[in-house]
């Protein structure tokens, strides 16, 4: 008998066990659900103060009639205006992740193994948002912002200096305490989950599943090497 030795390159998708597959989605799902309270609670906190100080600063703005108030009612407005529409384009994810993945079906194994994708999927962009939300190009924006708005002050209405470093100084505090209060949960679940599962960290990218086989062929034996 002659051995046949045939090497096979397949780009086969890992196929995991279902019953994995339920305890890995139903991970997911409990991080999700664990992150949405305090990022719904920190997006709609910051909308809702940005929004009530903008429309107060406008109401004392109309009524009054100091020159000086006017001036620090139209720029503490106009500075608040632009935080309300920061939290407009700048959606929490995490905060509606847990209702996106609970309209995905599961009612089979091929649909939960595309549910866990779509849920590992999720988490990672919650995680890619949190980090966002505290990175230096978020310090930088508000920074220029506040910077513009205690120059505006100075300079604009030739005020005092200190008038301008105060304003500076007041809105930096606000921007960097809406900064630092940001929930990170979603970041320390996907470290996790990368670390118990790390094949997995290229979501969409399942690992390649490797195994061989051995079978009858014509004259002698076939063995197959999967990749």
């Amino acid at each position: 008998m002659i051995l046949l030795f045939t090497g096979c390159l397949v780009s086969a998708r890992e196929t995991l066990p279902d019953s994995l597959v339920k305890v890995r989605l139903a991970a997911i799902r409990q991080a999700l659900e664990r992150g949405k309270p305090n990022a719904g609670r920190w997006w709609t906190g910051w909308l809702i103060g940005y929004g009530a100080a903008t429309v107060g600063q406008g109401v004392v703005y109309a009524t009054s009639r100091d020159k000086r108030t006017r001036q620090d009612m139209a720029l503490g407005a106009a500075t608040t205006g632009l935080g309300v529409i920061g939290q407009l384009l700048t959606p929490m994810i995490p905060a509606d992740a847990p209702d996106r993945l609970a309209v995905l079906s599961e009612a089979n194994p091929e649909e939960r193994m595309n549910k866990l994708s779509a849920a590992e999927t999720l988490l990672k962009q919650c995680a890619a948002r949190e980090n966002e939300g505290r990175s230096w190009k978020i310090h930088a924006i508000t920074g220029a912002v506040n910077l513009g708005s205690g120059l505006v002050a100075w300079l604009g209405f030739r005020r005092c200096m200190g008038d301008g470093i105060a304003n500076f100084a007041l809105n930096t505090l606000i921007t960097e305490a809406q900064i630092w209060t940001q929930p990170t949960q979603a970041v320390r679940d996907y470290d996790e989950s990368l670390r118990r599962h790390p094949s997995t960290a290229r979501s969409g990218n399942r690992p390649y599943q490797r195994y061989w086989s051995v079978s009858a062929v014509p004259g002698g034996v076939g063995i197959s090497i999967h990749l």
